[in-house]
């Protein structure tokens, strides 16, 4: 099972041969030497999983982790620590932290494997059921209702704004267009044909780029900079 990942690390030879080792076994592996860097990259990247030391310079893997966690696209994003503090209260901490796995250095890379491709197949198995933002039936509805009632002042919202102009990918541009037509992520990756994964990816960027934290922050945004077609 592909899938993206990032690696921090503040051991330069350890982070080369693992991140080698895992694009050998068909993950596209980006790496940071530290967590700022990290979180960076994860911002940037979006990545599936993050693979992390404990022990790091300035910000350990604990506080990574906890940075993280406080952002709203990453509540649910599976974290890793690879760190030589193996003794079971090490462990225990590191479980109590937040982390969904926790290996000790030294370790059998094809451990690392099977563990990364467990967690992906279950992240998998738990998007599938629904849109990741979208957690039951009723908040959905709601947000659908919402949506449809900025709809219906799209013309006075537009009108009373001026456009801005964003640095969106096509993809993106495709994505925010049929959010604002309403769609939710399924029915976005059918008309996309590709996977809802990247559907969520796609969403996540925008409420980056425009500062907004939900679909219908995200809606309104576009609708009153005129960030879409009609």
């Amino acid at each position: 099972m592909a899938g993206q990942l990032l690696l921090v690390d503040d051991e330069p030879g350890l982070r080369e041969a693992v991140q080698a080792y895992l694009e050998d076994s068909g993950f596209t592996v980006d790496v940071a030497s530290n967590a700022r860097e990290g979180l960076d990259l994860a911002r940037q990247k979006l990545p599936d999983l993050v693979i992390t030391d404990i022990m790091m310079p300035q910000v350990d893997g604990y506080q990574f982790l906890k940075q993280l966690r406080e952002e709203p696209q990453f509540k649910t994003l599976p974290i890793v620590f690879l760190t030589a503090r193996g003794m079971t209260a090490d462990r225990i901490q590191g479980y109590n932290a937040g982390c969904d796995a926790y290996i000790s250095k030294p370790f059998d890379p094809d451990e690392l494997v099977a563990v990364i491709k467990n967690l992906l197949e279950k992240q998998a198995a738990a998007r599938s059921g629904g849109d990741d933002e979208v957690h039951n039936i009723a908040d959905m509805a709601r947000q659908i209702a919402e949506i449809r009632a900025l709809l219906t002042q799209r013309g006075a919202i537009a009108q009373s704004t001026t456009p801005v102009k964003l640095d969106l990918t096509p993809r993106e541009q495709s994505v925010l267009n049929l959010v604002v037509d309403g769609m939710m992520n399924k029915e976005i990756a059918r008309r996309l044909e590709t996977s809802v994964r990247n559907v969520e990816k796609y969403v996540s960027r925008l409420f980056v780029k425009t500062g907004t934290n939900s679909r219908t922050e995200l809606v309104r945004y576009a609708l009153e900079h005129g960030l879409t077609k009609e």
